[in-house]
């Protein structure tokens, strides 16, 4: 009768999937949306199970397989292809099996498991793969079992594994998981042998654990032993072969023609190695290994760097900030030349952010960097410090390029006024350098390459024709930017040195300053574009190890220079500087000196271009101006000036 009934039923049962039919187990009730297995008969209690399989159904409600029971050593369950199935429910396999079973659970529709999903049971293998919705494993998810020996999560949206009941997996398997980020505590996988998993960092973190590990393991061993040298047997038979038993007494006779007690009783090994306390455990195995692009090693790699980048973020920050916060605040008229130092300090300014940046990060995962790198590497942190350093490196370089181009147009037009560079032509250029700079360090978090591929945030991903396109125009735009710059500063020297030239002292002194500097700067990124260029091509002469030394001691030294040479140093600066802090009641001396200066130069300048009545005209103003300052008296070398 129950037969009759299930070959009724199960037509409306079938769910083709690439030409499998689904037929109802025969210890299971079937329903269009949940199967109930159970022993329905005295026949079905009697009889044992291996194997049991529920796939390629549109049920929606897991499987009720508490009332099964199978004697059977070997049980194998499977439940796959099922994709209405969006949870594994508390005790879903209770009682189902008193031996060791596995399960695979692949290819379902399974979003999370649910905690004491696997209460009851003793796992062998549990196969969770290709479970691409599954995000959630319960931390009390394998309470009460025993269990599993090995767990594969290949191809899940798993974002960690829990912390409980993962102490007697042998084998990890979680290839092309790409969400898992993160790995459970290393001490809750003390059993772990063999892990295949996705980024090879958090196989440098097993390894590193495991090596540790090790070593506790076997000094507490020897510690309670006193024997423990290197002297175990390579093969154990060797252990009975090495001594012989003599025979004597009165059956001495009987084993005639015998020489060693191995003949007459045959092979006698009495070496166990599981009692042996000296013996040392095999080294866990992990794939992938660590690659060239992410070594088992900390971001800065080096201690005098991990010193080193913080000195160098500092300084940049703080005189990258007094620079845009004087120029910002000066009362001063805004020249070309301050409207372009702006640009400069904010650049550099980014650069200083992001060697704050990893030198943070670096400081927060000292020691196990390798188990937060894919964290990291692949957050919007890292995205964030890589565009810093992209938009602010090629920002600074064209900015350099328009400050040298606007002294080279200064000094050759230098008595046509008119064809002097102004602000609005400065501002225009400058948007041009936002727009092309803010497209170059866009293009990474757009596909172009990419900033995870390494713990420094840089871009350099070359794997793809695109990538590799990308990040050689970026280098050939920095070496166009140096050849430019060297051009121009070639015409100025000629120019300056031809006697008949009619520029100004002023403009002269200021580009064999700025040419010595900017030379300076470039002669520091010339390793760096050297072996960048190698690399690009896929011909790489230094590791990523120690490119580090190049990144973090030269890359960002410009910014960390740039706004003492540039600016601070400078007498115009420092001019601005006292005139702000006058206004908060500091240095009012110094400010007042420094505006006598000012005025009593402009008005010599007036005086060298204007007629005799002009001159007289400005005697009175500067009466004037001086008597506003009752502190400072007129001295006759200022009549000098």
């Amino acid at each position: 009768m129950l037969r009759s009934l299930l070959l009724l039923v199960s037509p409306l049962l079938m769910s083709f999937c690439g030409g499998v039919c689904f037929v109802c187990p025969e210890i299971c009730r079937c329903s269009q949306k949940s199967i109930t297995c159970n022993s329905a008969t005295e026949s079905l209690k009697s009889r044992t199970h291996s194997r049991l399989s529920i796939s390629n159904t549109g049920i929606g409600i897991f499987p009720d397989l508490t009332s099964i029971f199978s004697l059977e050593s070997d049980f194998i369950l499977y439940i796959c292809d099922n994709l209405n199935l969006h949870s594994v429910p508390t005790n879903a396999f209770i009682g189902m099996t008193s031996e060791f079973t596995t399960m695979n659970l692949f290819n379902n529709g399974f979003q999370e498991i649910e905690s004491h999903a696997f209460n009851g049971t003793k796992i062998d293998k549990l196969v969770l793969k290709n479970n691409k919705e599954l995000r959630v494993i319960h931390e009390d998810a394998f309470k009460g079992a025993f269990g599993p020996t090995m767990l594969d999560v290949s191809s899940t949206a798993l974002e960690t594994l829990p912390s409980r009941g993962l102490e007697s997996v042998l084998m990890l398997v979680a290839r092309s998981a790409f969400t898992l980020k993160r790995l459970p505590p290393l001490n809750g996988l003390k059993s772990l042998r063999e892990a295949q998993l996705t980024y090879p960092s958090h196989c440098c973190a097993l390894l590193s654990w495991d090596s540790n590990r090790e070593g506790s393991v076997i000094t507490a061993l020897k510690n309670g032993s006193s024997n423990c040298v290197d002297n175990s047997p390579a093969n154990p038979s060797d252990v009975a072969s090495d001594d012989s038993l003599t025979l004597d007494g009165p059956l001495a006779s009987d084993f005639v023609g015998f020489t060693s007690a191995e003949d007459v009783f045959g092979s006698m090994d009495f070496y166990y190695p599981e009692l042996d306390l000296c013996q040392r455990r095999p080294a866990l195995q992990c794939s992938p290994e660590a690659d060239a692009f992410n070594p088992c090693e900390d971001i800065a790699g080096f201690g005098f760097l991990r010193v080193a980048i913080w000195f160098i973020n500092i300084l940049a920050i703080v005189g990258n900030l007094t620079v845009l916060l004087v120029l910002f605040t000066s009362r001063c008229k805004l020249t070309v030349p301050k409207f372009v130092m702006c640009h400069l300090a904010f650049a550099d300014l980014c650069i200083g952010v992001y060697l704050l940046m990893i030198a943070t990060v670096d400081l927060m995962t000292r020691g196990h960097y390798s188990q937060h790198a894919i964290e990291w590497q692949t957050g919007v942190g890292c995205g964030i410090a890589g565009f810093l350093s992209v938009f602010g490196g090629e920002l600074s370089v064209y900015t350099l390029s328009t400050i040298t181009v606007e002294r080279w147009h200064t000094i050759t037009h230098a008595l046509r006024l008119e064809r002097r560079l102004g602000l609005r032509h400065a501002s225009s250029i400058m948007v041009v350098g936002w727009v092309v700079c803010l497209g170059m360090a866009l293009l990474p978090l757009m596909g172009v390459s990419s900033y995870n591929k390494v713990s420094m945030c840089l871009p350099m991903d070359i794997e793809t024709p695109l990538s590799q396109a990308y990040v050689i125009l970026l280098l050939l735009f920095n070496v166009g930017a140096f050849l430019v710059i060297c051009g121009c500063y070639l015409c100025i020297y000629t120019a300056v040195r031809n006697p008949e030239f009619p520029g100004r002292a002023a403009d002269t002194k200021i580009a064999k300053r700025m040419a010595v500097l900017i030379f300076t700067d470039f002669l520091c990124m010339a390793p760096i574009s050297f072996f960048a260029i190698s690399a690009a091509f896929k011909v790489p002469l230094i590791t990523v190890t120690n490119s580090k030394i190049l990144l973090v001691l030269f890359y960002p030294i410009n910014s960390c220079a740039n706004p003492f040479l540039y600016a601070i140093f400078t007498r115009a600066f420092r001019k601005d500087a006292y005139i702000l802090l006058s206004s908060m009641g500091c240095c009012e001396s110094k400010a007042n000196l420094y505006r006598m200066k000012t005025y009593c130069s402009e008005n010599v300048n007036r005086s060298k271009s204007s007629s005799g009545s002009n001159k007289n005209s400005k005697a009175p103003r500067s009466v004037v101006w001086m008597s506003s300052f009752p502190h400072v008296t007129p001295r006759p070398q200022m009549q000098r000036v």
